[in-house]
């Protein structure tokens, strides 16, 4: 509603009052009474503030926060089991550290919620190094445009207004893929061109890994069948299996 709108739906509510209570004084002749339920209702308004404004709103906004949470992890989780997962395996293969990140980050059945923020911690601060391997990008390249199509139905769901850190993966992707997919021949690209590709790599890594552990926590919370699952495929561990042992 405009400003406009909102001044005459009071002027209009106001007027409704007058109305009613002259009409009460008019046939009931006792302006006595009327002042007095007057007085108490008017005492009673900033309880009534304080109950529906600071208390009951508070509770429902809550409430729908934490629904549209939800919504946003089960976005998230057909992310990760679509694609998500298969670029962070052949993004492993491309990154010289990968022993030392899934030393800190390969998620464990046994990890508390502290260690998984510790792991998040770790790689929010580290600045990976993916190697401009021609046939690795290429790699890369094909996977992202296989799921161009359902990372852009991704794009637009409203939910993602409300996740930034998501939304920056699935921008990074997005630049990493029109990179990519813009070289006619990644094996004839001179070193100085790769390396840049390389580091438009390192940026969708790092968002993979943040949010991947982020989801994983909120699969550790709610639901521990899921948690179990996602361990045992981690795409960080390479010795993971699904089978259970």
């Amino acid at each position: 509603m405009t400003t406009k709108e909102i001044l005459l739906v009071a002027l209009l509510l106001v007027l409704a009052s007058v109305v009613l209570y002259g009409l009460h004084y008019a046939i009931f002749h006792d302006a006595h009474h009327i002042f007095i339920y007057l007085a108490g209702d008017i005492a009673f308004l900033p309880l009534e503030v304080l109950l529906v404004s600071l208390i009951v709103d508070r509770l429902l906004a809550a409430r729908e926060v934490r629904s549209r949470q939800h919504k946003m992890n089960m976005v998230i989780g057909a992310f990760f089991s679509a694609v998500g997962r298969n670029l962070l395996r052949a993004m492993a293969e491309l990154t010289a550290d990968q022993a030392e990140i899934s030393a800190h980050v390969a998620v464990g059945q046994g990890w508390t919620e502290g260690q998984i923020r510790q792991a998040i911690a770790w790689a929010r601060s580290r600045t990976f190094q993916v190697k401009p391997d021609p046939a690795g990008l290429a790699r890369l390249r094909d996977l992202l445009v296989q799921h161009r199509d359902f990372m852009l139905r991704l794009l637009e769901n409203p939910l993602l207004l409300e996740h930034e850190a998501f939304s920056d993966l699935l921008w990074a992707a997005f630049h990493l893929e029109e990179e990519l997919s813009a070289r006619e021949s990644l094996p004839a690209s001179p070193p100085p061109d790769l390396d840049h590709l390389a580091v438009d790599a390192e940026r969708v890594y790092t968002h993979l890994l943040t949010q991947l552990l982020e989801y994983t926590i909120h699969l550790r919370r709610s639901y521990p069948f899921l948690f179990s699952f996602a361990v045992r495929t981690d795409p960080l561990n390479a010795d993971a299996r699904a089978e259970v042992a």
